[in-house]
């Protein structure tokens, strides 16, 4: 199925963010990537030294670029879906709601931010079990995370984090926003281009773009099923109700937002329908965050944990093992992070 617009590549004022996978490529692909990790203290670093792609098939999606060059897609629904967000996300830009660090009108965040949930009503809410063995799709995370590179407005990638609020599985989220100086230009050096959501999965070594690829992947190798009647197919309908609805926000990366890295990763408590927690997750986005994403859909193996944690099982509920804070209410979260991860802070 399709991933979501690639914006033209972005300046890296940074070393790319240390991640700890040898990267490998899906078999479309004839691909040689050289990885060099340097050890860093206990951290690792690596470096894309060398990577020369191409596609074997002539049906792999093309990055598409915002001056709508003739690229090839991969269906007539794929060159519709990308053209109209070249035109989109510029245009929610320009009528977003300003800088994301100053007071908000929450009647209004809020409301939009419901409306975008109903319109993705039931998707991303609920841990769903096997219904023949009433059991949950699985019983514990994998050994090591995933890891999703996205932004939070791109209605593509949030068809992958609903998957994954469905399958109760944790995830190393790298926020690759427009204006990006870190992770966008890290995914086009692993991967050979810039198009999310793009996956890596440690466990298995495998690594790709492409949502629906992504998704039935996931569902394969975490749930042992086919993904659920109309997760694919819906994101087409109401996908976008989200991305309209919240004006872009969850985009750009905000002008003023720290280039240094948090030493170790926030964690955020959420599931992706949720209206409050996807506030938090937009401003993750914006100043470029990377945070453990930690789903606790209705019916999560995890909610035990968040209640022995906060002391309820609401969420958005964020830790920063930095500062040592702890905060489980929207507003106090967003005014927390613009202000700890600014430059002014910094």
């Amino acid at each position: 199925m399709l991933s979501c617009l690639k914006y033209p590549p972005s300046s890296c004022n940074s070393p790319p963010h240390p991640l700890n996978y040898a990267l490998t490529f899906p078999p479309n692909h004839s691909c040689r990537v050289q990885v060099l990790r340097h050890l860093t203290g206990k951290r690792n670093r690596v470096s894309a030294l060398t990577s020369r792609c191409q596609a074997k098939s002539a049906d792999t999606e093309k990055p598409v670029s915002l001056d709508n060059e003739n690229d090839s897609a991969s269906s007539t629904t794929s060159s519709t879906s990308t053209s109209f967000l070249s035109f989109l996300c510029p245009l929610l830009k320009l009528f977003s709601q300003g800088d994301p660090s100053q007071a908000r009108n929450y009647n209004l965040e809020f409301t939009t931010s419901f409306l975008s949930t109903l319109a993705r009503f039931p998707w991303g809410s609920t841990a769903v079990t096997d219904s023949l063995n009433n059991q949950a799709t699985i019983s514990s995370d994998p050994p090591q995370r995933l890891q999703l590179f996205e932004f939070e407005a791109c209605p593509f990638c949030r068809r992958v984090r609903e998957a994954m609020t469905e399958l109760d599985l944790s995830v190393d989220v790298y926020p690759c926003p427009k204006g990006s100086i870190k992770h966008r230009e890290l995914v086009k050096q692993l991967g050979g281009k810039e198009l999310f959501p793009f996956l890596v999965d440690p466990n298995t070594g495998v690594s790709m773009y492409e949502s629906g690829d992504i998704v039935k992947y996931l569902f394969q190798q975490y749930g042992k099923r086919s993904p659920s009647v109309g997760l694919l197919e819906s994101t087409l309908l109401t996908g976008w109700m989200p991305t309209l609805l919240r004006a872009g926000r969850g985009m750009s990366r905000w002008e003023k937002a720290t280039p240094d890295m948090p030493p170790k990763k926030l964690e955020l408590f959420s599931y992706e329908n949720n209206p409050n927690a996807r506030i938090v997750r937009e401003a993750l986005c914006e100043l470029e965050i990377p945070y453990v994403l930690l789903n606790v859909g209705a019916g999560s193996k995890r909610t035990d944990l968040l209640i022995n944690l906060s002391g309820n099982q609401k969420v958005p509920y964020l830790v920063d093992p930095n500062t040592g804070a702890e905060i489980g209410d929207y507003k106090e979260i967003l005014a927390y992070l613009f202000k700890t991860y600014s430059l002014a802070a910094a």
